[in-house]
């Protein structure tokens, strides 16, 4: 694992971020920005970045086909090993079967069924360990096999193919005032921040995380990386972002770049799956909604009537029970 002062020297750029647009173009979605009206002032809207319309349903195919592609020669023939949850899995699997790759995919035993069932449906092979071993196992096949790791979050590589996202907000919307960004290992919100305020300096990036996993809330105010016991951020609903710790990498970028991290509740953030389901047309996971459920309940600092406000919905990996039920329930 990298120091501190390592990480520090490979803080990811503008230009690292351009490139990677242009080295996934082929396989990468440019999403949509597409507009949510407020459930109580429907005047007001907030912009959708549709990652949960990506060929995997999530922002993670960016970072992963960044990374790959920068060691395909290698990944030929060695294989790939990635460690996930669920959506970085699927990216790698996707990935690797259209690159005709050897793909094995460490998933911890808590990863919904349906996750597991994709991955697997996409030819990858499949470890599941107990969520405390899931990157321990990675970097043990990786030691055993000579597999080329594709890590989750915590590499530039990954960091600057997810600040596409971000070069694509501005790109999109050069009014934007705020980005909010869903936050757990941290390589979307580093990315994000790094190309938005490479481009428009004066836009604020605000993370946001559960409240029943905010480690890197903790993190941001207290000034230091500080990592949760996984009993207590596997508490949350959305599962892609139950990650114990911010990266060493993004870490680094969180601290140059973002203005704040905010936290919602679970009741928040299925309010705002369903509603992002209902009124934006988008099949959303509870991840994919954490960011929506702090512009819907007023938990934006410093924000001001006639903002311009984007949010990234981040993946649309969900259990389609877990789905049915948020739909029939009121909030």
């Amino acid at each position: 694992m990298e120091t501190r002062e390592a990480a520090a020297d490979t803080l990811v750029t503008l230009s690292d971020i351009e490139d990677a647009a242009e080295r996934i173009s082929d396989l990468v979605l440019r999403t949509p920005l597409i507009q949510l009206p407020h459930p109580e002032r429907p005047d007001e809207i907030l912009h959708c970045k549709a990652e949960s319309l990506q060929p995997t349903s999530a922002f993670k195919l960016r970072g992963a086909y960044n990374t790959i592609a920068q060691v395909l020669d290698q990944a030929r023939e060695h294989g790939i090993v990635a460690q996930s949850s669920g959506n970085h899995a699927r990216a790698v699997a996707w990935l690797a079967h259209r690159l005709n790759l050897r793909a094995v995919i460490v998933m911890p035993d808590a990863a919904p069924l349906p996750k597991i069932a994709a991955v697997r449906a996409l030819g990858a092979e499949v470890e599941i360990v107990p969520s405390a071993l899931r990157d321990i196992r990675a970097h043990e096949l990786v030691a055993e096999h000579g597999y080329v790791h594709v890590p989750p979050y915590d590499d530039p590589r990954i960091i600057a193919g997810q600040g596409t996202v971000g070069l694509e907000i501005v790109q999109q919307l050069p009014e934007v005032d705020t980005v909010l960004v869903p936050i757990s290992g941290g390589g979307l919100i580093s990315g994000i921040a790094t190309a938005v305020k490479g481009m428009k300096p004066e836009t604020r990036v605000i993370g946001v995380e559960p409240e029943l996993a905010a480690d890197a809330a903790q993190s941001f105010r207290e000034g230091r990386r500080i990592t949760w016991e996984q009993e207590l951020t596997y508490r949350t609903v959305a599962d892609g972002l139950r990650t114990p710790a911010l990266g060493v990498h993004p870490w680094e970028h969180v601290k140059r770049y973002v203005d704040d991290i905010i936290t919602v509740t679970e009741e928040q953030i299925l309010s705002a799956m369903r509603h992002l389901t209902l009124e934006g047309r988008l099949v959303v996971e509870p991840s994919g909604a954490v960011a929506t459920a702090a512009w819907m309940h007023g938990l934006i600092p410093g924000h001001h009537d006639g903002d311009t406000v984007a949010a990234v919905v981040s993946g649309g990996s969900v259990d389609p029970a877990l789905l049915a039920k948020v739909l029939q329930r009121q909030f």
